[in-house]
């Protein structure tokens, strides 16, 4: 689902992906207080986010996402089963994968690296940190790095 902005031509497009309401929620504030959400896509669910990105079905209209904000704790398809199509898919393993994850175990951070995310992060508890990690997240990956065309069809 589009959650902000219907004109995505020049703006990057989000995809985020989390099942829990509150997140959900919070994220969207945050990125757009940051200035990143007027292109923001949302699946609640693993099977949901690969439909998605891959444009199958209803998601066929949808822009192709240029970055992924990805859960790991997904119901139906997991973060990391997510993490490992995504990366192994010709067509869209160029798009860079953030992993935002309560979790802070060592097994979960080298399974997603070796699976080749592009970073794992630690989702914040308080509304002033996940507002500080949407500016960093602004500020590097849709300032600094330069993203790869991810407008072609896989």
């Amino acid at each position: 689902m589009l959650v902000k902005g219907q004109d995505t031509k020049d703006k990057p497009v989000i995809l985020l992906v989390e099942d829990n309401p509150a997140d959900v929620r919070l994220a969207c504030e945050v990125l757009e207080e940051a200035g990143v959400a007027s292109s923001l896509l949302v699946a609640r669910d693993g099977d949901q986010a690969l439909r998605m990105v891959r444009r199958e079905g209803e998601f066929g209209d949808l822009p192709r996402p240029d970055l992924i904000l990805l859960d790991l704790n997904l119901p139906r398809v997991s973060g990391h089963q997510v993490l490992a199509q995504i990366k192994q898919t010709p067509g869209l393993r160029s798009i860079p994968v953030l992993i935002l994850s309560t979790s802070r175990a060592e097994s979960d951070i080298t399974a997603c690296y070796e699976a080749h995310a592009n970073a794992f992060l630690t989702k914040p508890v308080d509304l002033e940190e996940f507002s500080r990690l949407a500016f960093l997240i602004r500020d590097f990956w849709l300032g600094v790095v330069q993203l790869p065309l991810n407008r072609a069809v896989a």
